[in-house]
């Protein structure tokens, strides 16, 4: 029975190099000379720190604008608030979110069963599993997948016959 996944995965390969470019940036731009400057980044946690408020702000563009033109979508980058200490030093975490969770699976699942198509769908874990008869039909739900707005960035994988 033809089948394939629907996930929310950030291709770690891409992450990786969009950070080494950004690292590159910073270290060649003549703003950024004191700032201390930093990109660390463990697990799907990337810690942003600078001298200031102000630097830790184009710290972040540079890497959403690096993340951006490696085709990571940003729906699946998650920033919380900068902190600032009192002597100026400040300091930002982003979360990269993987998986879907399960509020926007119950949504994707209620745009498949609004197809009508002869297609079942099952949550698993932090993935969605398309299963039906007839391959034509689920070439249609992953048109009709793409064609809707989600919380996260979708992407489809193992499609098998």
């Amino acid at each position: 029975m033809p089948s394939f996944d629907v996930v929310s995965e950030v291709d770690r390969g891409e992450l990786d190099n969009a950070l080494l470019q950004a690292r590159k940036e910073i270290a060649t731009r003549f703003d950024f000379r004191d700032a201390h400057a930093e990109l660390t980044l463990e697990k799907d946690q990337l810690t942003l720190t600078a001298v200031d408020a102000y630097k830790l702000t184009a710290l972040l563009d540079i890497v959403l604008g690096k993340l951006a033109r490696r085709n990571i979508s940003l729906k699946n980058i998650e920033r919380k608030e900068p902190e600032v200490s009192s002597i100026g030093h400040a300091r930002q975490i982003v979360n990269i979110k993987q998986g879907i969770e399960h509020e926007v699976g119950k949504k994707i699942v209620a745009v498949i069963k609004a197809t009508g198509l002869k297609v079942q769908s099952t949550i698993q874990d932090k993935q969605l599993r398309v299963t039906g008869k007839n391959r034509d039909d689920l070439q249609a739900v992953i048109a009709a997948l793409k064609a809707k707005e989600f919380d996260v960035a979708i992407n489809f994988t193992n499609f098998r016959n």
